[in-house]
């Protein structure tokens, strides 16, 4: 098996379809496989074989997904490296994965510290120029463009994706290529992915939503990729109506701002689909959605140590407030502290196994058999489970506010706040106390044209919580901090606290 075999078969079947998309750009499933063939052959002749990594410090273009199914032709190992990532970051990745070569753009490849990087014999520019560096043109100059992917392995790894570190130096999930070929598979048929599909894809491709969620389902369906940069709404939705998007993929912030927006002047009609994940959706918002437009937001949960996909909010039954029921080859549970499972409803750590569960963390033995016990990953996730089965997420563990003995958590405070016509955003998190151990914080971004004070927050919180989850401080913002998929970093509040 390998994973670059979709793409050559749907270049050889059907070699003008548009793979992707780009700034003006048309790429068909011929070109991306031709120039992936190519960088494949030049990765060859410089001595990349199976199983050594290649690392991808990339934006979104095309030369993402070239360099991508090049090394998956040869049953290398792709590393992929946030693109916001600086020199200490990228030097730790690099060093840790045992990168031999990576591909990056001009204005990352500062970014590289070569000389600190022992492996790592190439850096390679896909777009831009820098002294000393070739360019991906150069590289595959006079090489074929014709390659047929070696054979792999199931359980031989495809990929490394980090974590993000929240809690210590990122880690490498290592994804098989059975991990990635199934829960692909699962992706598409859930979300009904169909040749003729054109996909907004602005989510980062270093992320395994990005990666595998999206464009390796969308390659596998033989679907097209209409690729940007990044989310600029402006943007985005002139290209839903000049390029008949059919799906869209976002994260909770990114459905925020769009609910906010006036969009009456865009033809959005070619929509049939749109899906949230990588955080969960506020109940607030998803029905916000629903009654503006008509359509569900679709949900799915999982975590990059599971390629991620293991849960959907299905198009049977659709219930507000739930990421859905496991898909098909997954298991979930609910544990309590001590791995024992619990009866229907009550709260505990959500547990995973399935086809897409990791093979376990790069060169991290402790770290893997910590997460993998008694054959489940253990994801960190607080939720219960229905009596059907569907999952309900209440929030991370590692975000739990401790107020003096009393559990608080995070996600519903902010459920009640999304409530509020006058709130846009909302982030709620813990600050140590020295009595109570920790006290509520609230950070408040007002919707367009609204006003809302710190005093009326804490009074509507007064009126509809508990005592224990009144925040004891609110923040009215501009703005949260954000990571490169859309996620609200409380990290970054809490750190922001602690500064003097």
């Amino acid at each position: 098996m390998n994973l670059a075999s979709s793409l050559e078969k749907h270049a050889a079947q059907s070699p003008a379809r548009p793979a992707i998309l780009f700034e003006g750009r048309t790429i068909t499933y011929a070109d991306l496989d031709a120039s992936a063939s190519r960088l494949a052959r030049a990765l060859r002749a410089r001595g990349i074989a199976a199983g050594d990594r290649v690392a991808l410090f990339l934006p979104n273009v095309p030369e993402f997904a070239v360099a991508y199914y090049a090394a998956q032709k040869l049953g290398a190992i792709t590393v992929t490296i946030n693109a916001i990532f600086r020199s200490a970051e990228v030097e730790y990745l690099v060093n840790d994965s045992g990168a031999k070569v990576a591909f990056t753009v001009a204005e990352l490849a500062l970014h590289v510290p070569r000389e600190r990087c022992p492996a790592l014999a190439h850096v390679v520019l896909c777009e831009g120029e820098a002294a000393g560096l070739p360019t991906l043109a150069q590289w595959c100059a006079g090489h074929d463009g014709t390659f047929v992917s070696v054979e792999c392995a199931p359980d031989a790894p495809a990929a490394l994706l980090y974590s993000s570190g929240t809690t210590g130096f990122p880690k490498g999930v290592t994804l098989t290529q059975s991990n990635i070929a199934s829960n692909i598979a699962q992706s598409a048929k859930c979300s009904g992915y169909r040749s003729e599909d054109r996909l907004a894809t602005f989510l980062p491709l270093f992320h395994v939503y990005g990666q595998n969620y999206i464009m390796n389902a969308a390659v596998l369906a033989g679907a097209t990729l209409v690729l940007f940069r990044r989310f600029v709404p402006d943007q985005v939705l002139e290209a839903i109506q000049r390029d008949r998007i059919t799906m869209f993929f976002g994260v909770p912030t990114i459905f925020i701002a769009l609910l906010a927006m006036d969009l009456s002047r865009w033809d959005l009609s070619s929509i049939r689909y749109e899906m949230s994940a990588a955080a969960t959706m506020p109940e607030e918002i998803s029905r916000r959605w629903t009654e503006r437009f008509g359509r569900r937001v679709y949900e799915g949960y999982g975590l990059t140590e599971c390629s991620p996909f293991a849960c959907y909010n299905d198009l049977v039954e659709h219930r507000f407030g739930s990421v859905g029921r496991a898909v098909e080859g997954f298991e979930l549970a609910i544990f309590d502290e001590a791995d024992r499972e619990l009866p229907k409803g009550e709260w505990g750590e959500i547990v995973i196994r399935g086809p897409g569960v990791m093979q376990g963390y790069w060169n991290r033995p402790a770290d893997t058999a910590q997460a993998l016990r008694g054959g489940w990953l253990h994801s960190g996730d607080i939720g219960r489970m229905d009596g059907d089965g569907y999952v309900f997420i209440v929030d991370r563990v590692k975000d739990m506010i401790n107020v003096s003995g009393f559990k608080v958590w995070p996600a519903e405070v902010e459920q009640y706040l999304y409530k509020l016509p006058q709130v846009q955003e909302v982030a709620v998190y813990g600050v140590l106390h020295p009595e109570k151990g920790e006290q509520v914080v609230v950070a408040v971004v007002p919707r367009p044209g609204q006003d809302v004070s710190a005093e009326q927050i804490i009074a509507y919180c007064r009126a509809n919580i508990a005592a224990y989850k009144v925040p004891a401080r609110v923040d009215i913002v501009s703005e949260l901090p954000k990571s490169a998929t859309g996620k609200i970093l409380k990290r970054v509040l809490r750190d922001q606290d602690r500064q003097p």
